[in-house]
C-alpha cells in the first residue's frame, strides 16, 4: 500500500472515530434523557393511582378488602342504622315482603331441604334467657345472606334495647354475592329490658390460610351450644339425606317464630356495589327499594318480638307493626 493510500486513509479513521464518539455522546444524552422521563413517568403513576384509590374510597366503591368505616365515621353509621325513624319504619310497613315466604310449620323441612327461605309460626317451647324472651340468631362473617339480614336485624333489635361495639366487615370475597357490606355481632354486646339477644357467628369472612380455594373452609370463630343446634336441627334441618345441614341465618323469635334467610325480594344482591354509608341513607328513604325490602324485613322481625313481649315497648310495637303482628299470627 503507497504513502498516498496511508495518508488518505488516516483522515478517514479519525473521521470515523469523531463520528463513533459523537454519537455515543448522544446515545448517553438520550439514555439520560430516558432515565429522567421514565422516573418522572413512575412519580406521575404513583400519584395518579393514589389519586385513584383516593377518589374510590371516597365515592363510596368499597374494595375487596375494605371492612367499611371506623371511629366517628362508624359511630354516625351505627346512628343511622340503629335509628331509622319510628316514622320512616311505620310508612314502610310490610315493605315489599312478598307472602310466599310465610309457611306454615308443617312445610319447613320441604323448605329448608329445598334451601327456601322462610318465616313460620311453630309455637314451640318458650325459649328465655334471664327471664326474658331469647332471639337466637346463627350465620358466619362470611354468609351473604347473612350480610343482608343484619342490617335489619340491628334496626329491628334496636327498637328493643341498645347494641355497644357492632363492627362493619364484608361477606366473602369468594362466595356468592361477594363482599357484601355489612356488619358483625361478634365482639358486641345488646342491653335491653325486654328481651335477650344471643348470637353466634360461625366463622370469619376468610378461609383459612387466606386462600381464594374455594374449597378450604373458613376460621371458625363461634360454635353453638348442643340447645341451639337442637334448634336449627328441628327448625331448619336441610337436606340430611344429601348430608346438607340447615341454611343460614338462622333465627329464632322466642321459639314462638322461625326465620331462615332473607325474606324476598330482600337479597345481599341489593347492597351489590353499596357502600355501608349509602345502605344506611337508603334504609331512611321509605320509598326507597332498599328500605322496602330492609326495613320490611325488620318490621315483620319486630312484629315478632312484640309478640313476646306483650307489646312492649310501645314505641317499637306501633299500630303499624301490630298489623303485621296479626298477619303473622295466622302464619
Amino acid at each position: 500500500m503507497g504513502k498516498a493510500s496511508r495518508t488518505k486513509q488516516a483522515p478517514d479513521r479519525r473521521q470515523r472515530i469523531a463520528a463513533q464518539r459523537e454519537a455515543a455522546r448522544r446515545a448517553e444524552r438520550r439514555k439520560r434523557i430516558w432515565i429522567a422521563g421514565g422516573s418522572i413517568l413512575a412519580v406521575v403513576i404513583v400519584v395518579v393511582a393514589f389519586v385513584l384509590i383516593k377518589t374510590n374510597s371516597s365515592s363510596g366503591q368499597p374494595a375487596a378488602s375494605s371492612n367499611g368505616p371506623t371511629g366517628a365515621s362508624l359511630t354516625s353509621l351505627t346512628s343511622q342504622v340503629a335509628g331509622v325513624p319510628q316514622s320512616v319504619l311505620d310508612q314502610v310497613g310490610g315493605g315489599s315482603i312478598s307472602s310466599s315466604d310465610f309457611i306454615p310449620s308443617s312445610e319447613i323441612s320441604q323448605a329448608s331441604a329445598s334451601g327456601s327461605g322462610y318465616f313460620s309460626l311453630v309455637n314451640g317451647s318458650p325459649l328465655t334467657s334471664g327471664g326474658k324472651p331469647e332471639v337466637l340468631y346463627i350465620g358466619a362473617e362470611y354468609c351473604p345472606f347473612c350480610g343482608a339480614q343484619r342490617w335489619a336485624m340491628i334496626a329491628s333489635l334496636s327498637r328493643f334495647g341498645t347494641f355497644t361495639g357492632l363492627k362493619t366487615i364484608h361477606s366473602s370475597s369468594t362466595d356468592y354475592d361477594p363482599n357484601t357490606p355489612t356488619w358483625s355481632f361478634y365482639g358486641s354486646t345488646y342491653t335491653s329490658n325486654y328481651i335477650k339477644f344471643v348470637s353466634v357467628e360461625e366463622t370469619t369472612n376468610e378461609r383459612q390460610g387466606n386462600s381464594s380455594n374455594t374449597s378450604v373452609p373458613y376460621v371458625t370463630l363461634q360454635t353453638p351450644t348442643s340447645a341451639e343446634d337442637a334448634l336449627l336441627s328441628k327448625y331448619d334441618p336441610g337436606n340430611p339425606s344429601q348430608g346438607e345441614g340447615g341454611a343460614i341465618p338462622f333465627i329464632d323469635l322466642g321459639n314462638k317464630y322461625i326465620q331462615v334467610g332473607n325474606m324476598s325480594p330482600y337479597t345481599p344482591d341489593m347492597l351489590k356495589g353499596k357502600t355501608w354509608s349509602q345502605v344506611a341513607t337508603a334504609m331512611n328513604q321509605p320509598t326507597s327499594t332498599i328500605a322496602k325490602a330492609a326495613d320490611g324485613n325488620a318490621n315483620y322481625m319486630t312484629a315478632g318480638i312484640c309478640s313476646l313481649t306483650n307489646n312492649l315497648p310501645a314505641t317499637a310495637c306501633t299500630p303499624a307493626i301490630k298489623a303485621l303482628e296479626a298477619k303473622i299470627a295466622t302464619t
